[in-house]
C-alpha cells in the first residue's frame, strides 16, 4: 500500500480519536444527563428551522441550477439536497455532497453543468463562512478575544485568495489558458474529446458575476439559520449566552471543521466549540451535549429520510 493512500485512510481516524477522548473524558453519563432534561419547547423550534434550512440550503443552488437552464422541479431539488446532504454527513469536508451534480444530470444530459453548479455552490459556501467568521470575529475581539488579530488576518488573506483564483477560473477563456498543460500532458489521447466536452458543458449557461452576490447572500442567511439551530439546541440544555456569541464561535469551529482529518467535522469541532465557549465560562459538558444534538436534528434525522428516498430511487431504476 503506498504512502498516500495510508494517509488518508488514517487521517479521518484523528477526529473520531479525539471525539472518544472528549466523550471518556467529559463522563458519558454526564451527557446523558443533560439530554435527559432537555427543554422539549426550543427543540420543536429547531425542528421548524432545520425544515427552513434545507428549503433555503436547497433554494441556494436550485437557483443557480435555473440561471444555468437546468430544468429541476424545486420539489425533486429539494429530495436531491437530502441525499448529498446524507453523503456529505458521512465524508471529511461534506466532499460526498458532490453527488448532487450526478443526480442533476438527469435534468440536463450533462455532467459538466452539475459539477459547475456543485462548484459555485461550494465556492460560495466556503466564502460566506470565511466572511461571517472575519466579521465576527473583528465584532467580537475587543470585547472577549475569542479568535487573535494574526489569525483574523491570516483568514483575510486565504478569503482573499479564495476569492480571486475562483474568479480567474470562473472566466472560461482563462480556465483554458491555465489548464491547457494538464490537458496536453496528462489525459490520454482517447480521453482528451470527453474531456473537452466535459469542459464546454461546465461553463455552458454558467450565471453572470452580478448574480452570485445574490447566492452569497442567500449562503449568509443559511449559515445564520444554522446557528439558530445551535443556538436553541444550547438553551434547552441551559446555555444562556447571547446568540452573539454564538456567532462569533460557531463559524470558527466550522471552518476548523472544514480540514478532512475526519468525517463530518467530528472531533475537531467539538475541540473548538469546548475551547472557545470556555471563554465565557460555559461548561465543556454542556456545550458536547449540545454539538451531538446538533448533529442528530441537522443530520441524523435527515439522513434517515435520505436513506429512505435512495431506496426509493435506486428501487424505481430496477424496476
Amino acid at each position: 500500500m503506498k504512502f498516500g493512500q495510508i494517509v488518508r485512510r488514517l487521517l479521518p481516524i484523528i477526529g473520531i480519536s479525539i471525539f472518544i477522548y472528549l466523550l471518556i473524558k467529559l463522563d458519558i453519563t454526564k451527557i446523558f444527563r443533560e439530554i435527559e432534561n432537555l427543554n422539549w419547547d426550543y427543540i420543536f423550534i429547531t425542528f421548524v428551522l432545520a425544515l427552513i434550512f434545507f428549503i433555503v440550503q436547497t433554494f441556494k443552488w436550485f437557483i443557480i441550477a435555473k440561471k444555468q437552464k437546468v430544468k429541476i422541479p424545486f420539489k425533486d431539488a429539494f429530495k436531491i439536497d437530502i441525499i448529498a446532504n446524507f453523503y456529505g454527513f458521512i465524508t471529511p469536508a461534506k466532499l460526498g455532497s458532490i453527488i448532487r451534480a450526478d443526480y442533476l444530470r438527469k435534468y440536463e444530459g450533462g455532467k459538466g453543468k452539475g459539477i459547475s453548479n456543485f462548484a459555485i455552490d461550494k465556492v460560495l459556501d466556503l466564502s460566506s463562512l470565511f466572511f461571517l467568521t472575519i466579521l465576527f470575529g473583528f465584532i467580537f475581539y475587543q470585547s472577549k478575544k475569542v479568535i487573535s488579530l494574526n489569525y483574523l488576518f491570516l483568514l483575510i488573506g486565504i478569503f482573499l485568495t479564495l476569492i480571486l483564483f475562483s474568479l480567474i477560473f470562473y472566466k472560461k477563456e482563462y480556465s483554458r489558458f491555465l489548464l491547457r498543460f494538464v490537458y496536453k500532458r496528462f489525459i490520454p489521447e482517447k480521453a482528451k474529446e470527453k474531456a473537452k466536452l466535459a469542459f464546454d458543458s461546465f461553463y455552458e449557461n454558467i450565471p453572470p458575476i452580478s448574480f452570485l452576490f445574490l447566492v452569497f447572500f442567500v449562503n449568509l442567511i443559511s449559515w445564520v439559520i444554522n446557528y439558530s439551530i445551535i443556538y436553541y439546541v444550547g438553551l434547552s440544555i441551559g446555555i444562556n449566552a447571547p446568540f452573539g456569541v454564538f456567532l462569533s464561535i460557531l463559524p470558527i469551529s466550522t471552518l476548523v471543521a472544514q480540514i478532512p482529518i475526519t468525517i463530518n467535522g467530528l472531533g475537531t469541532r467539538e475541540l473548538t466549540m469546548i475551547s472557545l465557549f470556555g471563554l465565557f465560562g460555559i461548561e465543556a459538558v454542556k456545550v458536547f451535549s449540545m454539538s451531538i444534538l446538533s448533529i442528530v436534528i441537522i443530520n441524523v434525522i435527515p439522513a434517515f429520510f435520505a436513506i429512505i428516498l435512495i431506496f426509493v430511487r435506486k428501487r424505481g431504476q430496477n424496476q
